[in-house]
């Protein structure tokens, strides 16, 4: 087979299908926030009820689905809300003010912004005031009044911003700080902080030379002597004159500050440092734009690969601001800082070469624990002393920490410590002090699922939270009283929000939804904002008053979209023929589906994207285009499957960690249980069976061609991974290591290490300037195809396009040509 992209055999329902036609509609709600040309070049008609779907329809603009509330957050007053909605493709976002009591938001005029960025502000000690920043600068709120001030109007953008004990407020720009005091308003700089060595100052002459100079001539003696007095007069004076500005910190040249944070009372300032080399550019590489404005080709900057990416760890400093000391802190305090915790795997991988490893006890490389989308610091200041917890994590991902550190020694102390023999989640890592004590409480997965636990000074950690559910988005309570989560204690596909009074254990359910969602607490502690979907309804905002009944604040679905008989998928739990027990995945059945037809029904199976999310559940898919496309190919008799494959989210640790140093394996594995499970279950014919994703969902759909050829008729993969030592080192890393300590990790789960087998049509498609997955990728796989002499494969390639397409021509390209493959090699 030479080509996969033919027209003939399609029948004129699947033409028809292809070029999109449909009758016509007139839906307001969906073009609301377009532009003209928006409104005629990228929206196609929307699908009318009783016709059938076409990809012209699904593909196009997705604002005729609605343009929906983002961001969503509680003002100040626990009386009202604040959202954002952005058209597709618009540059810039329209904010939103509703009432708790109001059926329809307010839209704020660019004057008005100002007043409402205050999502993420600080409190002072009395909660009666909160600092925040807008565009760089910061503003005070009275939250009594409402009356917002601003304190400063300047271009050099503020970084942060605290309240101190005493009421004044401290702020940061880069590396310098400032404390605005309360009583005078006096602005003072506290720190400055340099990346530099130290001036030298005056020296005297060193040298047989200098010396000669300065004996012989008496001009340059005297000029000598003059810098000398001057240099001393300044000391003199920065040490007696009160007005002057704080010394300068030298830290040296060699490295550079990755965070900071200031103390409550404005005397310690805790640095990380890096090397000053260290970059998240690659050393060889650029990404090429081939459709540059000028007409040239643009060089743009391109991330390291994890083959090249050597972090080389943090370090972290104290910086007295009262005596103008500093010392280094020692990870000796966590506990495991030298163990040589990847000896087994350098053990393997040294005898597969002929060698012997011995394993050697040497610090490990650490850095402060990366924000992966938690809105917390990993410095946490007790509020009320200087007592401070720092949650820090190993480079190597077997490791993290929680520690307390002496700030009169410099030293730490573990606190809590998980290590995990594959590697640490990035995500459920919340933790903070309770107020006015030294109890601390986090979130921890050592149990093989993320729970909530306390440890109070001097006794044994108690668990808070306990179960086969996972735990997540912790809040503590206004009067700290409850800690309340996001669990999915009923089903793994189904969140509910809950709370845990922290002195009794007593759990309670505060949500009783059907989906999924997540949630903020109002800020007086009565009501929750939820952000909720269901399997065929998008998500909207909700107002929970604890206690109280569910009101739906917000209805920006379409008409159109809402009119539309879709299929809700059923989840289903898969039985596992290799010990992992169950698999949950979505099943859409074909229109008029009949389980007892003599014919059996063509399949495909979707393989979600991240490796590490979950989309088997009962919330509105993040793939909302891939929801219309498998809607769509029930209409033309497809059973359509979509798996949590093994390393999903939402199961818990040894469920994510099934993949560690074999990506590829298990979960093709699991793809094979689902279409056995469809074969039996779905009248399905088991050798009519396809399968697509993008990204790691492209890199599964190699793996099952490649290594299981007889499973899957044919594949399309999408912004593919095909080699995992050109992808980053962050996630990588995680689960294979890295390739110079694990190349056997490496070897077992690249694709283009099996291409060889290859039997099946495939078709790889790709953006250009993917700077995720970079088109690389598909480069080096399509040249070892060629050279191999497969000629089942066929590319296309999108000149304009990142990892996540953007241009509905793109998309609508993108799944015509998937669409062909399947009704060609599955029918």
């Amino acid at each position: 087979m030479t080509s996969l992209i033919r027209h003939s055999g399609l029948s004129v329902l699947a033409i028809a299908i292809l070029s999109g036609c449909a009758a016509t509609s007139n839906d307001q709600t969906a073009t609301e926030q377009l532009t003209p040309l928006q409104n005629q070049v990228l929206l196609a008609t929307p699908p009318k009820v009783n016709e059938a779907l076409t990809l012209k329809q699904i593909m196009a603009n997705p604002d005729w689905m609605g343009v929906l509330a983002k961001g969503a957050y509680w003002g100040d007053d626990s009386q009202s809300i604040y959202f954002a909605r952005q058209a597709h493709g618009n540059p810039v976002r329209n904010y939103f003010k509703q009432g708790v009591g109001e059926t329809t938001a307010t839209q704020l005029s660019l004057n008005e912004l100002h007043n409402a960025s205050q999502q993420y502000g600080v409190l002072n000690s009395e909660k009666s005031k909160k600092a925040y920043i807008y565009q760089g600068n910061i503003f005070v709120k009275q939250l009594s009044s409402g009356q917002v001030s601003q304190l400063t109007r300047q271009n050099t953008p503020v970084n942060g911003v605290r309240f101190l004990n005493n009421g004044d407020i401290a702020y940061w720009q880069g590396d310098d700080i400032f404390q605005i005091h309360n009583s005078t308003g006096l602005h003072e700089q506290i720190a400055s902080i340099k990346m530099t060595a130290k001036p030298k100052g005056v020296e005297d002459p060193s040298s047989y030379i200098a010396k000669q100079q300065h004996r012989l001539i008496q001009y340059v003696a005297q000029q000598h002597d003059k810098e000398k007095q001057k240099e001393q007069y300044k000391k003199e004076l920065t040490k007696a004159d009160p007005t002057m500005a704080s010394k300068v910190w030298y830290l040296g040249e060699g490295e550079r500050v990755t965070n900071l944070s200031l103390s409550p009372d404005g005397r310690f300032v805790l640095l990380s440092l890096i090397d000053k080399k260290y970059s998240w550019r690659g050393e060889h590489d650029i990404m090429p734009n081939y459709l540059g404005k000028e007409g040239y080709v643009d060089a743009v900057p391109a991330r390291a690969r994890v083959a090249e990416d050597k972090n080389p760890g943090e370090r972290l400093v104290l910086l007295d601001l009262d005596t103008h000391t500093e010392k280094a802190i020692t990870i000796e305090g966590l506990e495991g800082f030298d163990e040589d915790v990847l000896a087994k795997v350098k053990s393997e991988n040294a005898k597969a070469k002929g060698e012997s490893y011995k394993s050697e006890r040497t610090p490990r490389k650490i850095q402060l624990m990366q924000d992966w989308g938690w809105e917390q610091s990993a410095i946490q200041w007790q509020e009320t002393e200087n007592k401070v917890a720092i949650m820090l994590e190993a480079i190597d991902n077997k490791d993290r920490w929680i520690a307390t550190l002496d700030l009169k020694k410099g030293s730490l102390t573990t606190e809590h410590r998980l290590h995990d023999e594959a590697w640490v989640n990035y995500n459920f890592n919340q933790f903070g002090w309770l107020p006015k004590s030294d109890d601390l409480y986090y979130l921890s997965e050592e149990t093989g699922y993320s729970h909530i636990y306390l440890k109070r000074a001097g006794e044994p950690v108690e668990p808070l939270t306990q179960g086969k559910y996972v735990v997540s988005d912790i809040t503590l309570g206004p009067k700290a009283q409850f800690i309340y989560y996001k669990a999915n204690k009923r089903h793994p596909g189904i969140d509910n929000v809950y709370r845990v009074e922290v002195s009794t254990g007593k759990d309670e359910q505060l949500t009783q939804w059907d989906g999924q969602l997540d949630y903020s607490l109002s800020p007086d502690g009565k009501s929750l904002l939820l952000n909720a979907s269901r399997r065929t309804e998008p998500s909207e905002l909700y107002l929970q008053p604890i206690g109280g009944e569910l009101k739906k604040m917000t209805s920006y679905t379409s008409d159109a979209f809402k009119d539309y008989a879709w299929q809700a998928p059923e989840v289903v739990a898969v039985p596992s023929s290799h010990g992992a027990g169950e698999v949950y995945a979505r099943v859409y059945l074909p229109q008029g589906y009949d389980k007892s037809q003599a014919e059996k029904y063509p399949a495909v199976i979707f393989n979600h994207g991240a490796g590490y999310l979950q989309n088997a559940h009962y919330g509105f898919s993040g793939y909302f285009r891939e929801f219309m496309f498998h809607n769509l190919l029930t209409q033309q008799g497809y059973v359509v499957m979509d798996m949590d494959y093994r390393g999903s989210k939402g199961y818990g640790r040894d469920w994510r960690t099934a993949v560690y140093r074999q990506m590829g394996t298990p979960e093709v594995e699991d793809l094979e249980d689902g279409v056995n499970w469809m074969a039996a279950n779905a009248n399905v014919d088991a050798n009519r069976v396809g399968t697509y994703g993008g990204s790691y969902g492209g890199f599964l759909t190699f793996m099952a061609l490649f290594n299981e050829p007889e499973l899957f008729q044919a594949g399309a993969a999408l912004r593919p991974v095909t080699d995992w030592a050109h992808y980053n080192a962050p996630y990588t890393s995680n689960i294979l290591n890295t390739p110079d300590v694990d190349p056997i990790a490496y070897e077992r789960s690249s694709p283009i290490e099996h291409a060889q087998g290859l039997q099946k049509p495939l078709l790889i498609m790709s953006g250009v300037l993917d700077d995720n997955v970079f088109f690389q990728d598909s480069v080096r796989l399509v040249q070892r195809l060629i050279e191999l002499e497969k000629p089942m494969f066929e590319t296309a390639i999108y000149p304009v396009e990142p990892h996540g397409f953007k241009e509905p021509s793109s998309w609508l390209d993108e799944y015509r040509r998937i669409y062909k493959l399947f009704e060609q090699e599955l029918k």
